[in-house]
């Protein structure tokens, strides 16, 4: 079994666990408040950062006791953050819907729940609890899901980002024409991180769509690394929440100190 097949084994054990009727979730959907544009914020700079509340991870262990997520998610939005992202897995990464709650209090930028995504119950839950965005991680899902999940997660009014790690899966993700694709340089199988991706997938991304580096990136010259290859987008977490100072780390990847 890869890492991968084993987290989202979790996650449906961990779901199965928690799951409300249905009555339950979308008379929260309706008090929910309505979802905020991430594509318009994350396109409004030549460089912009989905910074992350991130605890943990399965390659890294622990990375960070985040005791107060809303706090650092309103350093993030001070810092010029263009969306926050929300590790809401408890197994792996030692999130939860809660923290997605707190974040949510305090910020007045696009949330996007960063989860392991493979039932359609989780998407009426994202948007009950607030989330702007929502991650669709193409080797997680067959195309069907893929499609069906996308066009759920529009219908609920919330921005999607899709994930690719390979030629393939980019070519899966372009066949449902989304608004935002993200590349991870990890492969979420082996957990194994090769930046090269970055070079041989984004540019193969028409400039349309918003392109998203994700993974590997902790210094100035990966972000540079990035933006040359032509992701106008990053999304970073263990580098902000090891840093000890969120802020002055942000303004180090984006070249402003």
């Amino acid at each position: 079994m890869s890492v991968l097949d084993s987290i989202i084994e979790g996650v449906r054990e961990d779901l199965a666990a928690r799951r409300l009727p249905l009555s339950q979730i979308h008379e929260a959907m309706e008090r929910a408040s309505a979802p905020l544009d991430g594509y318009l914020s994350l396109s409004r700079n030549e460089m912009n950062v989905i910074a992350e509340v991130k605890r943990s991870s399965p390659s890294k262990g622990a990375l960070a006791s985040i005791t107060d997520p809303g706090a650092l998610a309103e350093q993030y939005q001070e810092s010029g953050a263009g969306a926050v992202s929300v590790l809401t897995e408890r197994r792996r990464f030692g999130g939860s819907l809660q923290d997605l709650d707190e974040v949510k209090k305090r910020i007045t930028i696009p949330v996007l729940r960063k989860d392991f995504m493979v039932d359609e119950y989780q998407f009426l839950e994202a948007r009950a609890h607030g989330a702007d965005i929502v991650l669709l991680i193409v080797a997680a899902l067959s195309q069907s899901q893929l499609r069906d999940f996308y066009d759920l997660s529009t219908e609920l009014g919330m921005s999607v980002l899709v994930e690719v790690h390979t030629g393939q899966e980019l070519e899966s993700a372009m066949e449902i024409s989304p608004r935002m694709i993200g590349v991870n340089s990890r492969n979420l199988k082996t957990l194994e991180v090769d930046t090269r991706a970055f070079s041989e997938l984004i540019p193969e991304i028409p400039a349309e769509i918003i392109r998203v580096a994700e993974s590997g990136i902790s210094t100035r010259k990966d972000v540079e690394f990035a933006q040359s290859v032509g992701a106008s987008v990053i999304l970073v977490g263990e580098a902000l929440v090891k840093s000890g100072d969120p802020i002055s780390a942000m303004q180090e990847l984006l070249g402003q100190r």
